[in-house]
Order: structure tokens, then sequence, then C-alpha cells
């Protein structure tokens, strides 16, 4: 047995690991390793994306906010989430048409051959997977999506362009809803105020989850629009919930309501970010 380790701004995550299952180099560093207590876990240039144990903890809270917010996802686009998971979460809903737009083929080859957390909703008739650029389908899209979500890595040489104000810009003037991953606005303080400052949507709310195989467990999401409120009714996401019988392992409705309430450390950050602009 051994150990796989990721550092981060002067601390670090352990997790021992069997053995190594894959790995690629190509557009990306790929790894994927059987963990002792954690199941499956993929690794992209060195950053955990997800582990077989928590992952849902993410999907879940990335999707299904912008989702019950919406009353009719019909039409939703994903870009990145290769590996299938927030897929999976979309399907729940029952939507017309989910559109993936995947930069990597590897990784979701990999990802289908040895984790399966899409359980076959990538194989689902109502899923397009397009590899290319998110920016370049962004700013070509005529088409509208009800939703918009992008399920993307740390900031990188491959990612970096997803956090940009011209990609943001782009995605709210297809979108009802737009959501995204944030970063840790703990211990990844500059990521997370990047995509805060450049996701100048007319209306928009950070929200926050725990992922324990995240930095620090602490992981935040943003959800914008410039076409719809950003509404916080618990009584209408229950009757959303109740009606589209949707199976969750960590997102319920009164989770959705109080992932909004920040605490105060953060509050006071995104109050003088968005003071900024």
């Amino acid at each position: 047995m051994d150990w796989f380790i990721e550092y981060y701004n002067g601390s670090a995550l352990m997790i021992k690991v069997r053995r190594k299952i894959f790995e690629h180099k190509g557009l990306q560093h790929i790894q994927i390793f059987d963990t002792v207590n954690f199941g499956k876990m993929l690794v992209l240039d060195g950053k955990i994306q997800l582990t077989e144990r928590d992952e849902a903890f993410y999907h879940e809270m990335l999707v299904h906010p912008a989702m019950f917010m919406h009353e009719d996802p019909s039409k939703v686009l994903i870009i990145g989430g290769g590996d299938g998971g927030a897929v999976r979460e979309i399907l729940k809903h029952d939507p017309d048409e989910v559109v993936m737009v995947e930069i990597d083929r590897n990784v979701i080859e990999a990802c289908r051959k040895y984790i399966g957390v899409d359980r076959g909703a990538l194989d689902d008739e109502r899923v397009s997977i397009i590899n290319e650029d998110g920016v370049e389908f962004v700013r070509s899209a005529k088409e509208h999506f009800d939703v918009v979500v992008v399920d993307g890595t740390d900031p990188n040489p491959i990612s970096q362009s997803l956090i940009s104000k011209e990609f943001y810009s782009c995605c709210g003037k297809i979108s009802d809803y737009f959501v995204t991953q944030s970063q840790s606005p703990f211990i990844q303080r500059e990521y997370f105020e990047a995509i805060l400052r450049n996701a100048t949507f007319k209306e928009r709310r950070i929200y926050i989850g725990f992922v324990p195989t995240y930095p620090m467990g602490l992981w935040s999401y943003l959800i914008g629009s410039n076409k719809r409120r950003i509404e916080l009714d618990l009584e209408k996401i229950r009757d959303r919930f109740r009606e589209r019988k949707v199976d969750t392992v960590y997102y319920t409705p009164e989770i959705h309501i109080a992932a909004f309430a920040l605490p105060k450390w953060l509050e006071d950050v995104v109050k003088v970010l968005q003071g900024r602009e």
C-alpha cells in the first residue's frame, strides 16, 4: 500500500491507496486509484476530482439547486463533467436533452471503464457528448439552455478560460440559470475571488457544501442569472422535489436553503468583492 498526497497552499490531504488502476498522460495527467477508505478515486494533474464515497456530496450540490429553481429544466448544458456524475444527477429531473461539452475524451473513456459513477447516464439517448473547448462552444452557441452547469477542474492551463469574464458573459446569454463550482474560499481564496470577480451576472449568489476529499472540506458554488430571480422558496423547492421524485444522498430541500447562509467571514469576503465591481 502507498499514500496519495494532494498539496495546497502549505497543507495537504493524504489518502491511502491499494493500487493505481489507470494512468494516462495526454491533454491532462489522468490517474485512477483504488483507495482503502474512499473507493475509486479520480485525479487530474495531481488534484482529486472525485472519490466514490463522497462524489454525490459534490455532484448533487452542483446540480440540484439550479435545477430545482427552474420550473421546467428540459434542456441542460454541462461544460466539463467528463466523469458523468453531473449528467447522472441532471437526468433525475427527466430533461428532454442534455449536452455535455468535455474537452478531454480520455477522461470520459477512463471514467466509463474504471469508475462508472455515471451509472449509465453517459449512454442515455438524451445525452449528447461533444469533445470541444467549452469557451469555444458557448461563444458560438445559438441555442438556449434552461440551465448551464460548469463542472470544471481547479484552474489550470486547460481550464483557466472557464473562469474568464468572456466565458461567463457567453453563458449568461444562453441560459436561464448558470451554476459553477467556485473552489474553496478558505484555502483557495485566489481562485474563489477570481471567479466571483469575473462572474458578473445581474443576479448571483454563493452557496456552500461539504466535500471531505476536497481542500479542507468546505466547497463553494456560484449560481447566477441575467434573466431570472434567484429565489430561496423552501415550499416551492419541496413541491418540486416531491413531484420529480429525485433520489439523493446529500441534497435535501432544507440543505438547499441552508447552503445559501454563509459564515460571517465568507459573507464579508463576498461583500467586499461585490463592492469592487
